[in-house]
């Protein structure tokens, strides 16, 4: 996926997790800044630490009360140098994943790549159907942006997520139900040793993860590609649970 009208700033503080300050080139010195809509409401504290550099992108829509997004962060660049660049929009995995499923990756055969997919009480990101050897199948797929890293690792959440327990408790029944299941991680940054579940912060995430992966579910986890204006599905890594 790409972003368009993208400025470079340096993030000063986030009042809430909607907003942040930022100051454009230029700005640095004078005291302004932009306010612009955070596209992550996730804690992001080892992120948007004040002095790092940012990238927002502007929106074309001058009604809204925020002209800018806050996409990317160069994680450590506070510290000085260039440190290292993450994407951190929490729309942008759900897109890169249904490009990168589309393109044939994901499964040979693909015929149907349906999002936000409804089945009994339970709403996927996506619901899929291929062919194989000519019999068909069909399964969902549950979709996590990861931007929590540590000494080369990726860890997912960076916060307590019931939510995410319960979707990973929805994929289990719908393997047990005869659809295939899969929860894809997408590490929206370019490098990782590996990728596990943040246990200490969420360890009932861990666990039904780890259950999940017994009960069949697939559990995916693959780098980005990325740019100041631009995110791509690219290498497999290492899943550690």
């Amino acid at each position: 996926m790409h972003y368009h009208h993208i400025s470079r700033g340096i993030f000063l503080a986030r009042p809430n997790r909607f907003i942040a300050h930022v100051a454009l080139e230029g700005q640095e010195k004078t005291g302004d800044f932009v306010i612009c809509h955070v596209k992550n409401t996730g804690r992001c504290r080892e992120l948007l630490v004040p002095g790092t550099t940012v990238y927002l992108e502007k929106s074309t829509n001058p009604a809204r009360k925020t002209a800018y997004d806050l996409i990317a962060v160069e994680k450590g660049s506070a510290e000085g140098g260039a440190g290292t660049l993450i994407n951190m929009d929490a729309q942008a995995p759900n897109q890169v994943f249904a490009q990168w499923a589309r393109s044939g990756a994901f499964r040979d055969g693909l015929t149907l790549l349906q999002g936000e997919k409804t089945w009994g009480n339970s709403r996927f990101d996506f619901y899929y159907e291929y062919s194989e050897n000519g019999e068909s199948r069909r399964g969902f797929v549950e979709v996590k942006g990861v931007t929590l890293e540590r000494d080369g690792a990726v860890y997912f959440p960076d916060a307590p997520t019931e939510r995410g327990v319960k979707h990973l408790e929805e994929l289990m029944a719908c393997k047990a139900a005869g659809y295939e299941a899969a929860v894809c991680f997408v590490i929206q940054m370019e490098r990782a040793d590996f990728f596990s579940p943040n246990d200490l912060t969420h360890p009932a995430f861990g666990d039904a993860l780890r259950r999940a992966r017994a009960a069949g579910v697939e559990i995916l986890a693959h780098t980005c590609r990325v740019t100041p204006d631009s995110l791509i599905m690219a290498e497999a890594v290492e899943v550690r649970l």
